[in-house]
Order: C-alpha cells, then structure tokens, then sequence
C-alpha cells in the first residue's frame, strides 16, 4: 500500500465518532514504536514531521523510514508536515513525497492568512497532497513554535466559514484549550477545553474535519521517573483524556500527540541506564524506548482516539 493523503481517513473518521492519531516522529525508533501499535490494533495513523525534526534528521532519511513502516505494516499512512510556516517549506515536502502538509499561518492576520494557505492549497492539490490551515493561536512552544499566553487566541466560529471556502483547505486546527509542549497548565490550574466552540465551529462546518494540537495529557508517571533519575522537570498538568476522547466522538478528526511521546522515550532511557549504568550499546537502551512508545501509542489509539479496527 502506498502513502495516502488525509482525505479518506478524515471521512471515516468523522462518520465514525473517532479521531486519527497525529504522531511526530524523529528517528527510527518513533516510527517503529508508533506503526508496532497501530498495525496490531488495526488502526490508521498519521505520521508528521516538524520543520525542526526535517533539520535533525533530514527530509530523505525521514520519508525513507516512513516508505519502510508502510512496506512492513501495509497500514494507511499519511506523512503530514506539521506547523509548516511558509509556501517554500510546504511545496519542499510535497515535491519530496509528504502526502499532507499544514501551512499555519495563523501568526499573520486573517487576509494574509488566507492568501498564503490558498497559495498551499492550490499546489498541493494539484498533486493530490491534502491540505491542514489553522484559525487561531495555541500558547505553548514546542520546536519552532513559540506563542505567549498573551498571544494566544481562541478560534471565532465567525471565521471558519469564510475560511475555509476561500481556501479550501481540506481540514481545519482549531484552538479551544489546548496548548503545545509539556508545560500545559500549573498545579492548581483546571484544564478546559471549549466544547462550545467546538460545537459552534462544527455547526458552521458542517461534515467538516477539525483538528486538535498540542494534545498530549503529560502522563505523570513518565515525569516522576524522569525526575527519579535526575530530571528537574516541574510539576505539569496534561489535557484530561477524557477531554480529548470526547472531542474525537465530535468534529475532531485529527489529534497530535508529540510531547507524551518524547517523555515516553525519555523515561525509558533514564531508567535503563540509571539500572544498567554499564550499558554503552545504544540499542540496548533504545529497545526499552521503543517499546515505551509503542506502549503509549497503543494506550491513546484504544482509550483516547478511538481508532482502533478501524482499517
């Protein structure tokens, strides 16, 4: 099976009450772990790569990897570029086999951002590449994304019509609550996604596939072992599961996940050579991450998205 684009999967999704997993990956061992789970379980998935994941581990050497997770898993994978912030680095990965990209403009304002997601739009599909745009700021930072809680900015339900039909994008990210990174809320803080934006977006758009980032729930025991071998990682509150498992019952057809992947993987190092602290082999402590991811990936496929036997 080759790469698909996002359009089919979104469908299925939406009729479905369920949401496509968005994983970022950056080596090897990601994909692997990500692809393990979601071929057992049966589930489709997404694959993306950030603007900073391209510079560590290169274009060709990524879309390799992922061409190989689909010749072992004959799984429908999409390879998603995410957070792309220009038209340059949106037709550099569609010309070099992404099957879906993201523009986010959001950072400019609101005609400019149509301007620039429809320049993306109109090349990507001329080559049948799906296309995500974004409404809305996310605070946080995670790899070249960088927003101030002063800076962010709920998604206006106002926008999404106009938006969508004078670019027409195939999908739309929404902020509601979410935010990127680890450091999602200080202890104290309640966690809350707009469900009622959600659902006035979703009326605007009718059958339309909305987009969740910055989703990962910072699974606690990852932090306490990554402190118990020697992090400084402070105390953070992730987006509750059950929020997000709700959102995908709705409109949301697409959830990233990143940061819950990298404190897997981190947690599972740390603890292998804080346990064996003569190992030097690196596949002797990236088997235990790899594992660590896969367990992760199949936790949010069964219990958070949903998706699941849904090949």
């Amino acid at each position: 099976m080759p790469l698909v684009n996002t359009k089919e999967m979104f469908r299925k999704a939406y009729e479905g009450g369920y949401a496509v997993g968005a994983f970022n990956v950056n080596n090897m061992e990601i994909i692997q772990g990500i692809t393990e789970a979601a071929k057992e379980l049966s589930a489709p998935v997404i694959l993306q790569v950030s603007a900073g994941a391209r510079k560590y581990a290169n274009h060709t050497y990524l879309t390799k990897l992922v061409e190989a997770a689909v010749l072992e898993t004959d799984l429908p994978i999409a390879l998603h570029l995410d957070h792309g912030d220009s038209f340059e680095l949106c037709k550099s990965c569609i010309d070099g086999g992404f099957t879906s990209v993201m523009i986010d403009g959001s950072h400019y304002d609101y005609e400019d951002n149509i301007a620039l997601t429809k320049k993306v739009v109109d090349y990507a599909h001329e080559r049948g590449v799906t296309v995500e745009g974004e409404l809305g700021r996310l605070a946080g930072i995670e790899d070249a994304v960088n927003v101030s809680d002063a800076d962010a900015s709920y998604t206006d339900p106002a926008q999404v019509q106009d938006f969508v039909e004078r670019t027409g994008v195939d999908s739309l990210a929404i902020a509601i609550g979410t935010s990127h990174g680890a450091y999602k809320f200080k202890p104290g803080q309640k966690p809350q996604l707009r469900f009622d934006i959600l659902e006035e977006v979703s009326r605007r758009l009718p059958n339309f596939p909305i987009v969740l980032h910055g989703a990962s729930s910072v699974v606690p025991e990852f932090v306490e072992i990554i402190n118990q071998y020697g992090g400084q990682m402070p105390d953070a509150i992730g987006i509750p599961e059950e929020m997000l498992r709700q959102a995908a019952t709705m409109a949301v057809c697409k959830i990233n996940i990143d940061s819950d992947l990298r404190l897997a993987m981190t947690a599972a190092v740390r603890k292998h050579l804080a346990e064996n602290p003569s190992h030097f082999d690196p596949r002797q402590y990236l088997k235990p991450a790899r594992e660590a991811i896969k367990g992760m990936v199949s936790h949010k496929i069964v219990d958070v998205l949903g998706c699941n036997g849904k090949i």
